[in-house]
């Protein structure tokens, strides 16, 4: 097989590369190593960004998420019990963000896709990633198979093959490992806010997130030694209670979870995100805790770029932007791993990890970015998304 973009990944940024590529004429072909059963079956974040959204409207795939998503004009934070709410349109010029779960944003981009998807592709393999002719070989249906290419797009999350491709001592890595995770759960009952709620307690942080006007998403901090199992839905239910105001608590509409799941918390960056003919996309090269919502968002920005770029390759012939890449996705990266640290130290609390010195500093974050109006611009601007820049 022979294609002219090689996507190892059919999660949402492999498929909204695949989907922006396809409509500018450039061929692709997707390989995946799992079933779309499975794929579908990731239960994420849903907070979109303007940027976000204005791209899935050049992919052809916002129908749904036009008539379905919630545009949110702001969002609520909760400190000692005192709600403070942040007016995005209001402290950014008009932007605002849209609510619509990843779950649906693949399954829009999986019903649209056309060109080739190879699923449960197993022992995937990058090779001459340096040289002139790079190609892709896996196995599927007991046999081995080859797709040469001009360039590969690794979108396959941080325990892809693509990252792991990359020669040892080329790339740079930057980690935080919180020391503690989030338990969702995700219920068929109406949302407890009209906005999301941040909120953090002395008992620890929690989050009321939604995904439709009858599907709602909470959140709770725990130790890192919890388990799922430890979580009865009425334990749950009672120690978000307990964390919410209780105006907000007193109107909590509880149900049987549909799914519920521990996710550690962790900021990482490799640098840079691209080897020869080879480009990171999203969990490839960076992790984010979701405190800021900006998992989904980095992701279709380095879609972004990348499929910019490579329009302007094929159609210009403008093979130097190539190496642009890296550093273009970086630069907004960066800025979406400090809203997300920033965040994360802002709310939660760490139980003896920090030293005096860091809950004073702590402190003092909380009170000068909710008590300043240039601190709550700050919030809302990141929040909202940062602007994409040009790639030339």
């Amino acid at each position: 097989m022979k294609t002219q973009v090689a996507i190892i990944g059919a999660g949402p940024s492999g498929l909204l590369l695949g989907q922006l590529l396809h409509k500018a004429g450039i061929d692709n072909i997707i390989i995946e190593r799992q079933t779309p059963e499975y794929v579908l079956g990731r239960i994420r974040a849903g907070v979109l960004e303007q940027g976000t959204v204005d791209m899935l409207r050049e992919a052809g795939v916002s129908a749904r998420m036009d008539a379905e998503g919630l545009v949110h004009e702001g969002v609520e934070l909760v400190f000692d019990g005192k709600r403070v709410p942040i007016h995005l349109t209001e402290l950014t010029g008009g932007k605002s963000v849209m609510v619509y779960g990843q779950t649906e944003v693949t399954r829009d981009l999986m019903d649209a896709r056309s060109a080739p998807i190879i699923y449960s592709a197993s022992d995937v393999q990058l090779h001459e990633l340096k040289g002139e002719k790079p190609y892709v070989t896996f196995e599927k249906d007991g046999q081995r198979q080859r797709i040469d290419c001009d360039y590969i797009a690794g979108c396959d999350g941080y325990h892809g093959i693509s990252r792991k491709s990359i020669p040892e001592g080329v790339l740079t890595e930057y980690e935080r490992v919180y020391p503690f995770g989030w338990l969702g759960l995700l219920s068929d009952t109406p949302p407890v806010n009209e906005e999301l709620i941040y909120a953090q307690h002395e008992r620890g942080f929690s989050l009321c997130s939604q995904r439709s006007l009858t599907r709602s998403r909470y959140y709770l901090q725990v130790p890192l030694t919890d388990k799922v199992e430890d979580w009865s839905d009425e334990r749950f239910w009672d120690e978000l209670k307990a964390r919410l105001p209780e105006e907000v608590a007193a109107r909590l509409v509880t149900g049987p979870s549909l799914e519920k799941s521990i996710a550690p918390l962790r900021s990482f960056v490799v640098e840079p995100m691209q080897y020869g003919k080879l480009f990171l996309v999203g969990d490839a090269a960076h992790i984010v805790p979701p405190t800021g919502a900006k998992g989904l968002n980095l992701a279709a920005s380095d879609v972004c770029y990348l499929y910019r770029i490579l329009v302007k390759v094929y159609a210009e012939g403008r093979t130097d932007l190539l190496e642009k890449y890296s550093e273009l996705a970086l630069r907004r990266v960066w800025k979406g791993e400090r809203f997300s640290w920033f965040m994360t130290n802002l709310l939660h609390d760490f139980d003896g990890e920090k030293d005096a010195w860091d809950r004073k500093m702590q402190e003092a974050d909380r009170d000068y970015f909710l008590n300043s109006t240039a601190g709550l611009v700050n919030i809302a601007e990141n929040y909202v998304g940062l602007p994409y820049e040009e790639v030339g």
